[in-house]
């Protein structure tokens, strides 16, 4: 770095650290070349994706696409783990458009602890988790506060609400992120095998016990089990897991030796348990027993600003599954935020799916989305869109240069590049 640029981020770190904020400049590879706090040093020349995570700085980061689309966001949050412990901040990020001296430099990363804000407007994130509103933030500063604890969970709360997100969320936020987390789903197995599943089982236990069998709660050690769909577990199930939970003892099918567990085990449900034990089909002592800490997820209508922030998150992750890079357009965020989404993020995750199948172009547009969401079929390939055919006769009277075009078309460079990106035009130069 010569001495100018050199002067140039000394001075652009003073101003921010005057303000008790410290910022990270990252060149065109997402690497960082500067940090303004000295106790930051140790990240210059990696990628900030290491520091600041995947979910937001990773190849489908959040925050990464909305840079590399010339947008900037402000105000989204996360919890970190570092050697000081895990603290919460808030980040805003933005291109740097005016390099001058600082030719490295591409965007600018500006942190700051979450705590110094009365409110906020961005998303928090927390392993897997996207939390904009009030309530769902709620669920996330509870989990925070959790960390500590070994306490028995219930989640409760409609189907595909995303209850085993929350659990892990829970479990990789503990004091027991390193050791395993084992989910089973009680209502998939038939009580046989359930007891099995969960146990395990001795040779001659029953017909077909050829050998030994370690169940999940073995399997989870000192972890996490998660328990999903508890409403559905049998009677007699229900009462070897209130041992388990008064004597943390078990014994394997077919042994009468006692097993001892210390996995702290985290139950979910989209039933009404207290409905349930009126009706005799789980038990109540059981049920206070799961029920320590309940934490109710609120299904996706009633939280409405999530809407934006987790489809966006969910489409870099299915994106990233299926090898591509994709956008979600502004249409497709007010499709989605009129919908009502009965089967709540699972739905939505599944509509995404759908939409980066047919997706042709680099963003995702209304006729991508499944027809159950109430948008218009695709055009068919012989009725052009218009807007397009503009943008594409604006390019080739300027030879393609984006410059020209952009004044042509009375639209500033930035946006003709996202609409280029968004109808497939990038590299098309004939």
């Amino acid at each position: 770095m010569d001495h100018d640029a050199a002067v140039g981020l000394s001075a652009l770190s003073a101003v921010f650290g005057s303000l008790g904020r410290s910022v990270v400049c990252l060149d065109e590879h997402f690497r960082v070349v500067h940090v303004s706090d000295s106790t930051l040093h140790m990240i210059v020349g990696v990628e900030i994706s290491e520091y600041l995570g995947e979910d937001l700085f990773g190849s489908n980061g959040s925050i990464r696409l909305a840079l590399l689309a010339g947008e900037r966001r402000e105000g989204w949050r996360a919890y970190l783990r570092s050697d000081d412990g895990v603290r919460l901040l808030s980040i805003s990020a933005a291109p740097l458009i005016e390099r001058g001296p600082c030719d490295d430099v591409r965007y600018i990363v500006v942190l700051r602890p979450a705590e110094e804000e009365a409110t906020a407007s961005g998303p928090i994130w927390l392993s897997g988790l996207v939390a904009r509103s009030s309530a769902m933030q709620r669920v996330v500063r509870l989990i925070d506060n959790l960390q500590s604890s070994s306490a028995t969970i219930l989640l409760t709360g409609e189907s595909g609400t995303g209850k085993e997100v929350v659990a892990r969320a829970i479990h990789s936020h503990s004091q027991r992120r390193d050791q395993p987390f084992v989910a089973v789903n009680c209502g998939a197995l038939p009580p046989d095998l359930l007891e099995s599943e969960l146990f395990g089982h001795v040779r001659g236990a029953f017909t077909g016990a050829i050998r030994d069998r370690v169940g999940r709660f073995e399997l989870a050690g000192q972890g996490t089990l998660f328990l999903d769909e508890i409403g559905d577990l049998p009677l007699p199930l229900q009462v070897k897991l209130l041992r388990i939970l008064q004597e943390r003892t078990f014994e394997r099918v077919g042994e009468s030796r006692p097993r001892t567990t210390e996995a702290r085990i985290i139950a979910a449900t989209n039933v009404d348990l207290r409905a349930a034990v009126r009706a005799g089909r789980f038990r109540e002592d059981l049920y206070y027993r799961l029920s320590v800490i309940p934490i109710e997820i609120p299904p996706l209508r009633e939280r409405r600003e999530d809407i934006e922030p987790l489809a966006r998150a969910l489409l870099a992750r299915v994106s990233e599954r299926q090898g591509r890079q994709l956008l979600l357009s502004r249409e497709c965020i007010r499709i989605f935020l009129q919908h009502t989404w009965p089967g709540n993020v699972r739905e939505m995750e599944n509509a995404l799916e759908y939409a980066v199948a047919v997706a042709r172009g680099q963003t995702v547009l209304p006729e991508d989305l499944p027809p159950e969401l109430g948008v218009p079929e695709k055009q068919a390939d012989d009725e052009p869109k218009p807007e397009i055919e503009r943008i594409r006769a604006a390019l080739e009277a300027a030879h393609w240069r984006r410059d020209a075009a952009a004044i042509s078309l009375h639209m500033s460079r930035s946006t003709l590049w996202r609409k280029m990106r968004e109808y497939g035009l990038l590299g098309v130069s004939s």
